[in-house]
């Protein structure tokens, strides 16, 4: 019988106690048996940075004089701003506009003096140059209750801008969808007895002998021919678009041909291309891209040329801009990219009291306008799964077009 060369233990082999040990989860917990790793292991676990460094809500810690003593990363890219430039500054003009410092200095006393936090709701941070709407809630860090000279506070920022325009842009749509329902009705309504009208006022015309009356039933078919074109007008193109491959590029340059042959009288005129060439091509119908951008010219034109004193010794200027947008909303869908396309002028601004209703039907502020181009040019951009935009102050006037593109 062979034997083994050296004595096999049958023993079980016994596990160390700290293997035998489970989290609150039931999983295994793995033993660190280095002592100077569990130092430092404990040592980090308390830094703050450590356990904010990966949060996704931005923080940010204030001395008691409410200076900024840190921000983690989530903080650094809201702000657009490093720690090492922002680090020792007040947090004040931060969180409010110029005119609120004062308001939002109290309130950041408030919490020192009284313990109890706040949470302050759809607010707007100005930040390079745009506003970002977030929600921020202020909390005290008790150091030391007994004295307020070392009564830090914390402050999270949960971005909010995602969450306001989807809910901006349903809103939007569908009260746009409900309004061009109803004109629709009503262009139908109209349009209905208008052939009746004008069959009767030609056998009118035909069966009077004398041919004074020629006059007026004429003005009866001229008017009715009108009240036709304009019900045509409202109940919108039955045509689908066209898909095909369109470099956005073509149908400004078309556009901008137009206007130089449409306005050559208006020798200051100043049309600026601001055109970023590398941007792919996008799906969508060459033509209505034209119609849209075209109508929306036009409109900035009239707005420059029309009233001059408005411009205030300003050039008129027209500038098409083109850019990629990164991670934009579109549709309540966030794209990892979408074109713009941004048609801008400098003219006297369009009123407050407009805008939010700027691309409902028959809402103009023109006396001679019909107040359905922007209806129908937004109604194109949605069956490309568009949309348009538009913001305005006085001396500057950006109508946004953004598309989505095969990625």
């Amino acid at each position: 019988m062979l034997r083994p060369t050296s004595p096999v233990s049958t023993a079980p082999v016994s596990n160390p106690p700290e293997s035998k040990s489970k989290s609150k989860s039931g999983v295994r917990a793995k033993a660190n048996t280095h002592p100077e790793t569990r130092t430092q292991s404990s040592r980090a676990s308390v830094t703050p940075a450590t356990l904010t460094d990966y949060l996704q809500t931005a923080v940010i810690q204030v001395a008691p004089d409410f200076t900024i003593e840190y921000l983690n990363p989530a903080a650094e890219a809201l702000l657009e701003v490093s720690s090492h430039r922002i680090v020792g500054t007040s947090v004040i003009p931060v969180l409010s506009a110029p005119h609120q410092l004062a308001v939002t200095k109290q309130a950041l006393q408030r919490v020192q003096a009284s313990g109890q936090g706040y949470t302050l709701r759809e607010t707007a941070l100005r930040i390079g140059g745009r506003d970002k709407w977030v929600d921020y809630t202020v909390s005290l860090i008790q150091d030391d209750p007994s004295s307020l000279l070392c009564q830090r506070l914390i402050i999270e920022l949960l971005p909010i801008d995602r969450l306001m325009r989807i809910s901006r842009d349903e809103h939007l749509n569908q009260q746009h969808q409900i309004a061009r329902q109803l004109v629709r009705g009503v262009a139908h309504e109209i349009k209905n007895p208008l052939g009746g009208i004008r069959g009767a006022t030609q056998l009118l015309a035909r069966s009077m002998p004398n041919s004074s009356v020629q006059e007026y039933t004429d003005i009866i078919i001229n008017e009715v021919d009108r009240l036709k074109t304009l019900a045509d007008t409202m109940l919108g193109s039955r045509q689908w678009p066209d898909m095909q491959p369109v470099n956005v590029h073509e149908p400004l340059e078309r556009v901008r041909q137009l206007l130089l042959a449409q306005y050559p009288d208006c020798i200051h005129l100043n049309i600026v291309r601001d055109y970023d060439l590398s941007l792919p091509d996008v799906t969508a119908d060459r033509d209505q891209l034209i119609q849209i951008i075209l109508n929306i010219a036009v409109n900035a034109m009239q707005a420059m040329t029309e009233n001059p004193a408005s411009m205030q010794g300003r050039q008129p200027t027209l500038t098409l801009r083109t850019r990629i947008q990164r991670m934009f909303t579109l549709n309540g869908v966030l794209n990892k990219s979408v074109i713009g396309i941004d048609i801008e002028d400098n003219g006297p601004g369009i009123p407050d009291d407009l805008l939010e209703s700027l691309f409902y039907p028959l809402v103009t502020g023109r006396a001679n306008g019909t107040g359905l181009g922007l209806s129908i040019a937004q109604d194109i951009m949605h069956q490309h799964g568009g949309l348009i935009e538009c913001r305005s102050v006085p001396g500057c006037t950006v109508f946004s077009l953004y598309l989505k593109w095969d990625t």
